[in-house]
């Protein structure tokens, strides 16, 4: 199977997520419209340009630089303070959207992750999609912006994410590398380094398609294994998987933005089954159950409502939580036309902390041995082998698991 990468890239990151916290404290000015810069201490004259807006970078101010060598360049450059409590909770924010789409995430830096979707999408879902979904969530939901890079292993998106910016979404797959990759100059591959470039350009290499089509033995005796990494990434061979560890979550939730508005509550609930499928399996996989299910809906005048209702008991059944998001779903409907829905289930509890009253009864074994087999062929075949088998709708899957529990 081949792979879904994608790579998801803050735009200007600490002065965007500056920006935001000026904005939402009730600043008029968005500082990402003017020249302007994070820096460190201007004062110790020793504050380099951490950041940029658009507009500063048009005055050829790069980041990196002294700041007073920045005020030459542009004399109304405007510079601020950056914050890094605040560069991390946004952060986080941004993580946690990209948890709603696959738990395979590695956060390479601060303001940019990698994301492996193999067997998270659906039969009828590309990538692409997924991607451009991203983007926009993150706009209207975080206030800022990211590019996403669409391939097939972690090389080609982090190359693809670096085209064209701000707000982007690019793809890079094989048979795009030659048009869209070798052109570029060499110094723009990633893991090509200051001491690399000035040997490759003594060598008549100015391009990655010409360090591509050199002799692979020839640059190995040269640069050591840095020359076989650096031939293999400039022919797009990338064999590193996402690396990524399972962080225990406060919340799990996911939602879909809706192709087009949709008022039919049985449609609604079509999709309420797959994402309570997609929460509860993520909640199986922490080994955590719920105590709280919450139902959000966006309608389409971009409006947003939200209902909650506390379990009588934790769970991570599949059909519990089904059934609980079903309900909320019937007092947030009022014939309303829904373009986003989501399910998020809170206040966790770890399942050997759980303790049972002599009054409460135990979960449903049927129903909790029918997830578990479930989740087995999941984690084997990949996510959506059960969940969308053949061309299987949600409304047939809905029938099938009632007659079993009949």
């Amino acid at each position: 199977m081949e792979r879904q990468i994608l790579h998801v890239d803050v735009n200007n990151a600490f002065l965007s997520w500056t920006a935001v916290d000026r904005l939402k404290n009730g600043e008029e000015l968005d500082i990402r419209t003017i020249p302007s810069i994070i820096g460190g201490d201007e004062a110790s004259r020793h504050g380099v340009v951490l950041a940029k807006s658009m507009k500063a970078k048009e005055f050829g101010i790069k980041t990196g630089e002294p700041i007073y060598q920045a005020r030459k360049k542009c004399p109304n450059l405007q510079a601020f303070q950056g914050d890094y409590n605040s560069y991390k909770k946004h952060s986080d924010e941004l993580y946690k959207i990209l948890l709603e789409y696959t738990d395979k995430i590695e956060r390479f830096s601060i303001d940019e992750c990698f994301m492996d979707l193999t067997g998270f999408l659906r039969k009828d879902e590309k990538l692409i999609d997924k991607a451009y979904e991203i983007n926009k969530r993150v706009k209207e939901e975080l206030g800022f912006s990211v590019n996403v890079g669409v391939a097939s292993n972690k090389l080609l998106a982090k190359m693809a994410s670096d085209f064209t910016k701000p707000d982007r979404v690019h793809t890079l797959y094989k048979e795009e590398i030659a048009k869209k990759m070798w052109t570029l100059p060499v110094s723009e591959l990633f893991m090509v380094g200051r001491k690399s470039l000035p040997k490759l350009q003594q060598l008549g290499i100015k391009t990655i398609g010409d360090l591509a089509k050199q002799d692979k033995t020839m640059l190995i005796k040269r640069f050591g294994k840095h020359g076989k990494i650096m031939w293999e990434y400039a022919n797009g061979i990338d064999e590193s998987g996402v690396v990524y560890e399972y962080e225990q979550p406060k919340c799990v939730g996911n939602s879909i933005t809706l192709p087009q508005d949709i008022y039919n509550i049985n449609k609604l609930n079509e999709i309420l089954l797959a994402l309570s499928e997609q929460v509860a399996y993520r909640l199986r996989k922490y080994e955590l159950k719920a105590s709280v299910v919450s139902v959000q809906i966006r309608t389409k005048d971009f409006t947003n409502f939200s209902h909650q209702k506390k379990l009588d008991k934790p769970t991570n059944i599949t059909k519990e939580i089904y059934e609980a998001s079903k309900e909320l779903l019937e007092q947030l409907h009022q014939n309303r036309g829904i373009r986003l829905i989501g399910i998020q289930t809170s206040k966790l509890v770890e399942k050997d902390q759980m303790q049972l009253s002599i009054f409460e009864q135990k979960d449903n074994p049927k129903q909790e041995k029918i997830d578990n087999v479930i989740d087995s062929l999941k984690n084997k075949y990949g996510y959506n082998v059960v969940t969308r088998a053949g061309e299987m709708k949600v409304k047939d899957m809905l029938n099938i698991r009632k007659e079993k529990q009949e």
